[in-house]
């Protein structure tokens, strides 16, 4: 397929104001059928449709979640729209990072917010762990960011604020969370494999995700 025919086909998907509002929610974070369901007031079936429509145009995705296998999750694909932009969310606090241990996933997003985004960041989990990752440590030196070796991992509870804008950057805390964070992101757990390729590729998965997602926010 041509890029033009590829392109134009992107464009009739869009076409339909169903499909158009699920875009809208996708281009902040990932979301599951039941999910845009209930955001949007659709019929789940409909949002079935309207899904495989959009994976089949190449602007979405699905992904198992690492936490219920049954459950998946539908995102963009980064490349299919590059020029997608919605008016600026205002933030009345920070960006809070929020995975399940707090000592890789979220502490490398909030190293990597501080270099695209006036908007401070904090990071914390919803079963935190002993320490800091030493994978995710040793990743953060390869990529030139800034994590605190020293740093002990938080509860959510324990650092969040009021009018702190919540992103998951893990399927086992979104699920957890029930509805508290405002965006989830679908990023694989690099602990679990653990070795410097998965924690590289989380970095770069992080990166791609906060250079989009960055300039949608804005202080209040």
């Amino acid at each position: 397929m041509s890029d033009l025919h590829r392109r134009a086909e992107a464009f009739a998907a869009l076409g339909d104001p169903g499909r158009l509002r699920i875009v809208d929610l996708l281009a902040m974070g990932d979301m599951s059928s039941s999910e845009i369901a209930s955001v949007l007031g659709m019929k789940s079936n409909l949002v079935a449709f309207h899904a495989n429509v959009l994976e089949d145009r190449g602007i979405a995705r699905r992904v198992r979640s690492e936490s219920d296998g049954r459950r998946s999750y539908l995102q963009l694909v980064p490349e299919a729209f590059t020029d997608l932009t919605l008016a600026p969310r205002k933030v009345e606090g920070r960006v809070l990072f929020v995975c399940t241990a707090n000592s890789a996933r979220s502490q490398l997003a909030r190293a990597i917010w501080d270099a695209h985004s006036a908007i401070p960041a904090e990071s914390a989990g919803t079963d935190p762990g002993a320490h800091v990752h030493a994978g995710a440590i040793a990743a953060a030196a390869r990529h030139g960011l800034h994590l605190d070796d020293t740093a002990r991992p938080r509860s959510l509870d324990e650092v969040v604020r009021p009018g702190d804008f919540i992103i998951s950057v893990c399927d086992h805390a979104h699920e957890t969370l029930g509805g508290r964070d405002d965006v989830h992101w679908s990023i694989r757990d690099p602990a679990q494999i653990g070795n410097a390729e998965e924690f590289d590729r989380t970095v770069a998965e992080l990166r791609t995700r906060i250079t989009r997602v960055a300039p949608q926010l804005t202080a209040a």
